[in-house]
């Protein structure tokens, strides 16, 4: 059920005032949204409850955007877990799904109650939201995600994402509600041929230990991804090297752990091998550390395209992998939208839900072009069908954002997805102040051009029929149509405008500096 309500008109939140309310959009899109029409002003403190630990994201969070508690204030904030006495009141409006939560706002405080602690976290999450407004709206949220695990896989080729960027994709998650993330660049030597069995330097330890903190802190599973099968051997030696691996990245916080299989070739490609391994790390270090995330696996045939039903290794897989190891999967091809058809396919053979790894807005295939532009085309009616989906992006991490926004849009409610209202919300989260001209640029920056994928997007659509009529005239009649030349003419100043404002802009350099080649 999808609710998104303003009562008892309009007025309701956009009484609040002015264009910033009437901008405002949360993101992800909660599953049922009700606002009264009178808002509240936020008092200067606060009366704290919860039972949560001090240190978990939500309390954290909370300290950060409301630092001003005060056991004397009459305003409370409430915020726990359906486990909590103090929120027995209120039990029955949370949902019974993972990640879910109950935010209630009114005169006499707030009340956040997740259906477990990554539920409460979130409901802060929203609340942080609505604090963007100038007054807070008098609400109810009920919320939870379709998908279970949303999140990013960094496995493209080409240049990794610097330590910085992969900080504030972090940070980007949790404010979205993407609860994974995949580390499995390709061209991380340490995660792959030559030196997948050797433990990392100190200096890249370091770097590792923070990001898995900065996950944590963010609620996000931190997964950390090996990628053996170009040169692995099949025997104990080689098989204890990726345990005693696993250990040393354990060691520093992991607690998600993935086998890649992709893209190899000989030896490394054997589905009974895979399975076997895989199985053994299953038993002897994810059941047996009791709290470790459950192990992924990225196959050797892990599209439709490159698969050979007939030969056996899905159906291998399938049979013979522990129930709760995840198989990814890209769709019909490497780059490829996900619908009904896909899942009907490949969750037979693997004999579970697919875990998608979706390429977009990955670019590594067609570096010269920037993806800007909205995430459609996937099914809005197939979460059920899913046990995970994760987005993998350009290597131009700031950039990236715009999609992987609309990426946790939709698979939080995809029922109520709107792609272009999601790019629009995402564009503005980037730059704020310049988002129109970030839209002119990202409109006339989407499409990958002609691929070997055969993987397109729509590009300059507002202008397209004019550009196809001024052509259409000229080659048919030798003739120039006025009133399509003089909207293609209009564009081209706008987009000029824009770069120009873009070009001068210093209200996100890390963007800047990524889109101005372009």
């Amino acid at each position: 059920m999808n609710k998104f309500f303003l009562l008892p008109s309009l007025a309701g939140l956009l009484a609040i005032g002015n264009a910033q309310a009437q901008q405002f959009r949360l993101n992800p899109f909660p599953q049922t949204y009700v606002t009264q029409q009178d808002s509240i002003d936020l008092p200067h403190s606060y009366r704290l409850q919860s039972s949560l630990p001090d240190d978990t994201p939500a309390r954290t969070l909370l300290r950060t955007l409301l630092p001003g508690t005060d056991d004397a204030a009459s305003f409370t904030i409430l915020v726990g877990t359906r486990d909590d006495k103090a929120l027995r009141p209120w039990r029955k409006h949370i949902p019974e799904r993972a990640d879910g939560y109950y935010l209630e706002i009114s005169p006499e405080g707030i009340v956040i109650a997740g259906a477990d602690e990554r539920g409460a976290y979130y409901g802060v999450q929203t609340l942080s939201q609505l604090l963007t407004l100038p007054r807070l709206p008098q609400a109810e949220v009920t919320d939870y995600p379709d998908v279970p695990f949303r999140g990013v896989v960094e496995g493209f080729y080409g240049t990794p994402w610097s330590h910085e960027a992969r900080l504030s994709q972090l940070d980007f998650y949790g404010r979205n509600k993407m609860n994974v993330y995949l580390y499995g660049p390709k061209d991380d030597p340490y995660h792959s041929t030559p030196h997948w069995r050797e433990p990392y330097p100190a200096e890249e330890a370091a770097r590792l230990r923070e990001l898995v903190e900065r996950a944590r802190q963010n609620d996000v599973i931190f997964y950390w991804a090996a990628h053996p099968g170009q040169d692995i051997r099949w025997n104990d030696e080689d098989r204890n090297h990726l345990l005693h691996k696993f250990e040393s990245m354990y060691e520093l916080g992991v607690r998600g752990f993935a086998v890649f299989f992709d893209d190899i070739s000989g030896e490394g490609t054997r589905a009974e091998r895979q399975a076997e391994l895989l199985n053994w790390l299953d038993d002897r270090f994810v059941k047996a550390k009791g709290d470790v995330a459950p192990l992924i696996v990225c196959p050797t045939e892990y599209n439709k395209a490159w698969s050979n039903p007939e030969g056996g290794y899905l159906t291998t897989l399938g049979r013979k992998l522990h129930e709760g190891i995840r198989i990814m999967w890209t769709g019909n091809g490497v780059v490829a939208n996900i619908d009904q058809a896909t899942l009907d396919f490949i969750n037979p053979l693997i004999r579970r839900k697919a875990y998608v790894w979706w390429n977009f807005p990955v670019s590594d295939y067609v570096q010269n072009r920037l993806l800007l532009g909205p995430v459609y085309g996937n099914g809005l009616d197939i979460a059920d069908g899913m046990a995970g989906f994760v987005s993998n992006p350009m290597e131009h991490a700031e950039a990236s954002k715009i999609a992987l926004a609309s990426v946790a849009d939709y698979t939080w409610n995809m029922s109520a997805y709107d792609s272009q209202a999601s790019w629009q919300a995402a564009i503005r989260s980037l730059m704020p102040v310049h988002f129109r001209e970030l839209a002119v640029f990202a409109a006339h920056s989407s499409d990958l051009g002609k691929n070997n994928h055969g993987f397109r997007r729509e590009e300059s659509v507002d202008v397209e029929p004019s550009v196809k009529a001024l052509l259409a005239a000229w080659n048919e009649e030798g003739r120039i149509d006025g009133k399509a030349f003089e909207k293609v003419r209009r564009e081209c100043g706008r987009i000029i405008a824009a770069s120009d404002i873009l070009y001068a802009s210093h209200e996100n350099p890390a963007l800047i500096a990524e889109i101005r080649p372009w």
